[in-house]
């Protein structure tokens, strides 16, 4: 049975109304500028979380240093590289060895302005009750305290199922900006050597194609 002229008709303006709205739909999306896109794209993004070329997000946490207990702040950086990185919990195994690995090579970054500090959620009084066992050796570098977790959290670190950090590593340029993150799972270690082979990167200020070391040609600004 054939459909009717007047069915016809009324299929055909159906399909003409659902096109030209559709079409008006993709000129309105192409005709989005960056503001747009950027209102929409920051409804969905945590605006505290930390983000690289952004300022990095401020602390103010109970410290070791050395054997006494003292205030850190961020802030008390300002004008330094901060090479700040986060490890899961005290008394473990991967933990130390990159503790001692990031303190045996200190010089090598106060040589790049850079200072380091470590952080996990456990408290002060377990890191220093960790430092007087000996795991750690000769640390020469402070240990932070998060014990609320909430600069873990502002970094975008936290394993709330396992409550602890994981290993994330962020180097914050002499100005307070987040410069460069790298976050590892529970059970492997990060390099020293590629800390600093980024951190000389970052402090060149121009493109370093992959694999770059201090001393090799870049690509210019």
């Amino acid at each position: 049975m054939k459909p009717s002229p007047l069915r016809m008709l009324a299929l055909f303006l159906t399909i003409s109304i659902m096109l030209t709205g559709n079409a008006r739909w993709a000129a309105a999306v192409e005709s989005s500028n960056h503001s747009d896109i950027k209102r929409h794209h920051d409804m969905f993004v945590d605006p505290h979380k930390a983000r690289v070329g952004e300022p990095a997000p401020d602390f103010s946490l109970d410290a070791v240093v050395g054997s006494e207990f003292k205030k850190i702040s961020l802030a008390d950086y300002r004008g330094k590289w901060v090479v700040l990185f986060f490890y899961p919990l005290d008394f473990t195994f991967v933990c130390p060895t990159e503790i001692r690995g990031f303190s045996d090579s200190l010089d090598s970054f106060k040589k790049l302005n850079a200072v380091l500090l470590g952080a996990s959620v456990d408290s002060k009084y377990s890191h220093l009750a960790w430092i007087k066992r000996g795991d750690l050796g000769d640390l020469r570098f402070p240990l932070l305290s998060d014990i609320t977790k909430e600069t873990a959290g502002r970094y975008g670190i936290l394993d709330k199922k396992e409550g602890v950090a994981l290993r994330g590593l962020f180097i914050i340029d002499p100005n307070g900006i987040l410069q460069y993150e790298l976050v590892h799972n529970l059970s492997v270690g990060r390099s020293v050597e590629e800390t600093l082979r980024v951190l000389e990167a970052l402090q060149t200020g121009e493109l370093c194609p992959i694999g770059w070391h201090k001393g090799d040609k870049t690509l210019g600004k």
